[in-house]
Parts: structure tokens; C-alpha cells; sequence
């Protein structure tokens, strides 16, 4: 049995997860280096540890992994609310921002902006927690290399930036344009559909592993927008806000697969880099389209004192912590759990929905509700589903197996002790 160290989990901003295993303790042979990179102990004190575990006590090396899962799972909890609390609390406030400030693209603008805070936030933490300390300059330095050998220039700037600027741009005003269509409850649900269209993209663009129970769950997720569509009878504004879900959805997992396939993978300063690079490209490129709105009053408001800076502050910044939340937290938990923060946002918009609109939550919405949630609850499975239930499976029986004998030489000892004490002993006879 192989026992693994706390791992150094390097975050990715496609949503996919890269793991560097450390070992404490002695240095090793450069000849078993890499076949043993991944074990915890040496021979000598792997023995120690099965003596210790054959007496019934645990190893300090199995106490010290189970403690750090028990804090990642604390720290899961405190994520899980942090994503659910500003998912659903952006989506709700945006909602509330259109009563008094019909400009979703406008807002989006206005939100993106804040992404340049990304960068400024990571370096403060940069300073807090890291034993060596750089300049901004330096750490600047280092993580433009994510851009390439010759950094952050005006090619890589067109190239590998603008263009995840436009996804991202289309993303949030496709979701915010669908919450002035349709109540909150649906569109939440439906932007779950997304992880979903990631597999479909990453298993056609990526070559991903095939897996039949994610199939299953993108079917579930088409037949849950089909059931949501039909939940309000095919209205012409319900579909429009659908349609514009559902394409806030593709977006946002065009995004995530094409960031894979032409970036790979990044670390934190590195994704806080790109993030505020997204902010400045917004910025420089996309100002001049709210400015336009204005002017040909598709979204036009009357006076700036009329503008609600209050809510559209309020939205900026709990879709900041989202994103910051979404893209971070996996250094102090699992994805899993991040993921789960997502769903569990749309009981809470749903909730907020009875309250304050005249939704109708009908059997068909409901059951597209559960669908659609079953669906990307499927999705979180990790790839070694099926192996690691096979084995469980496996042990079971074998447990199964080795307590029925047991069983049964209790019940036949226990027969002969009976029938020794009711027979007559050799002493009796000869008195």
C-alpha cells in the first residue's frame, strides 16, 4: 500500500487540475527518483508504519494526510459558501440593477473593468505569504512568460488575449441580457449546462477521454432545456431568454476549451496576469460600444445622478469574488467542492424567485430543475469513477467472504464447548 503526501495542486484556468507530489523526508537514489516520486515514505520507515498499523495504531504519515483533507474540506465549506453566496447574489442584484438601469452591455463593461484588480490582489498575497519576496516588476516579469518567450507583447496582446477578451465579453452580456427575459431561478440552472458543453467540445476539439456517463449527463442537460422551454409554453420571450442562456453557456465553454487547447495550463500569477490583461483589452477595445448605445439610445439612461451606483458597484463586486473565488480556491480545497457552489445557487435564486417574482414552479420546470442539476452532478464524477467503484465493489465481497467463515467456526466452536460441558466426564464413572 502506497501512501501519498499533501499534494501542491497548481490551479489551471481551464478547470483543469495539475498536481506536483512532494515527499518529506530523506533524499533518494537518482536511480529510484522517478519511480518512487510519489511515495511518501522510505522502505525502512514504510515497515515502521505497517508494524504501527498492524498494532491498531495509525501512522504519523496517515494522521498528517487525514488532517489536511479535514482542512480542505473546511476550507471546502467556506468556498462553497463564498461561491454560492456571490454567484447568486450577482445574479440577483443584476436583476434587481435593470429595474432602474435597462444597459446590460453597459454593466458587463462596467464589471469587466474590475478584472484589473486581479493582478494588484495577487501580488498583495504574493507579498503576504511567499518566504521570498520580489518586486512587481520582477513577479511582472516572470508571469508574462505565460505569454511567451518574448513576454506580453503587441502580437501576443492580439493574438492570445483579445480574442478570450471578446468570449468573455459575450459570456457575461449574453447572461445578463437573458435575467431582463426570464426570472433568475431559470437562467442559473440553465448557465449549469456549461460544464456539459466543456466535455462535448473537449472530447470532439481535445481528444478527451471518452466517458458514457458524462454522455449521459450532456443528454440530460439538452433534455432539461428542452423541458425548461417547455415549462412556459413556448413564449416568445421565455425562448429568446433560453436561447440567450444557452448561448452564455457555449460561450463561456468555448472559452474554457479554447484556453486549454492555445494556452495549456497556468499558475496563479499567471491566470491573475491574464485576467487583468482581459480588463485592459476591455478597456482599450470595448469602450467605444457602450458610448455608441448611449448615443443611439439602445441604451440610454437620462442623467449619470439616475444611475444606481450602489447595485452596479454591489454586482462588480460580488462577481469579482466569484471569479476570484472560482479561479483561486482550489489552492485551499478540492474543484469538486467549488463546482458544487454553482449548484448550489440555484435553490437559492429559487427561493429568492417565490418570494419576490410570480414564478410558477410547475412539475415540467421542477423536473428540468432536477434533470439539469443530476446532470452536472454526473459531470463532477472524476475520470476513475468506474475503477475506483469496481475495487470498492471488490473489497466488499471479499469482507463478505471472510466473514462468513469466521461466522461459522464461531457457531461450530461454540457448538462443541456445549456439548463438552453436557457430557460426562471419565471421573464420575470411576467413584
Amino acid at each position: 500500500m502506497r501512501l501519498r503526501c499533501p499534494e501542491e495542486v497548481k490551479v489551471t484556468f481551464s478547470g483543469v487540475v495539475s498536481r506536483d507530489w512532494s515527499r518529506p523526508g530523506a533524499p533518494r537514489s537518482p536511480a529510484r527518483r522517478d519511480e518512487r516520486s510519489h511515495d511518501c515514505t522510505t522502505p525502512a520507515e514504510a515497515q515502521t508504519q505497517a508494524g504501527m498499523e498492524a498494532g491498531g495504531r495509525g501512522s504519523p504519515c496517515c494522521q498528517t494526510c487525514s488532517m489536511v483533507h479535514l482542512k480542505k474540506i473546511f476550507w471546502g465549506v467556506v468556498v462553497v459558501l463564498g461561491v454560492c453566496s456571490s454567484w447568486s447574489g450577482s445574479t440577483q442584484l443584476a436583476k434587481l440593477t435593470f429595474k432602474k438601469f435597462d444597459a446590460p452591455f453597459t454593466l458587463t463593461w462596467f464589471a469587466t473593468n474590475w478584472n484589473f484588480l486581479f493582478f494588484p490582489l495577487y501580488y498583495i498575497g504574493h507579498v503576504c505569504k511567499s518566504a521570498e519576496k520580489q518586486s512587481p516588476q520582477q513577479r511582472y516579469g516572470e508571469c508574462c512568460r505565460f505569454f511567451g518567450d518574448n513576454g506580453l507583447t503587441l502580437k501576443a496582446f492580439f493574438t492570445r488575449a483579445a480574442p478570450f477578451g471578446v468570449l468573455w465579453t459575450l459570456t457575461n452580456y449574453l447572461y445578463l441580457h437573458a435575467i431582463k427575459k426570464i426570472n433568475t431561478t431559470d437562467v442559473s440552472v440553465l448557465f449549469c449546462c456549461n460544464k456539459a458543453f466543456v466535455f462535448l467540445l473537449s472530447w470532439i476539439v481535445l481528444r478527451d477521454r471518452f466517458m458514457g456517463v458524462r454522455i449521459v449527463a450532456a443528454i440530460l442537460a439538452i433534455a432539461g432545456i428542452v423541458m425548461m422551454t417547455y415549462a412556459d409554453g413556448f413564449h416568445s420571450h421565455s425562448v429568446i431568454g433560453i436561447a440567450l442562456v444557452v448561448g452564455s453557456a457555449s460561450t463561456s465553454a468555448l472559452y474554457k476549451v479554447l484556453f486549454k487547447l492555445l494556452l495549456g495550463s497556468a499558475k496563479y500569477g499567471e491566470a491573475a496576469l491574464f485576467l487583468s490583461v482581459l480588463a485592459v483589452f476591455n478597456i482599450l477595445f470595448v469602450t467605444c460600444i457602450p458610448v455608441i448605445l448611449y448615443f443611439t439610445k439602445v441604451e440610454y439612461w437620462s442623467s449619470f445622478d439616475a444611475i444606481p451606483w450602489g447595485s452596479i458597484c454591489g454586482f462588480s463586486v460580488l462577481l469579482l469574488t466569484f471569479n476570484i473565488i472560482l479561479n483561486f480556491g482550489i489552492a485551499i480545497t478540492y474543484p469538486t467542492l467549488i463546482s458544487l457552489g454553482i449548484v448550489l445557487s440555484v435553490p437559492v435564486n429559487a427561493i429568492v424567485d417565490h418570494y419576490s417574482s410570480d414564478i410558477v414552479f410547475n412539475s415540467v420546470r421542477v423536473i428540468a430543475i432536477v434533470i439539469i442539476g443530476l446532470g452536472f452532478l454526473l459531470l463532477l464524477l472524476p475520470e476513475e469513477w468506474d475503477e475506483w467503484l469496481i475495487k470498492l465493489l471488490t473489497r466488499l465481497k471479499v469482507r463478505k467472504k471472510e466473514e462468513i467463515p469466521e461466522g461459522n467456526g464461531d457457531i461450530v466452536s461454540g457448538l462443541q464447548n456445549k456439548s463438552r460441558r453436557t457430557r460426562p466426564s471419565m471421573s464420575s464413572f470411576t467413584h
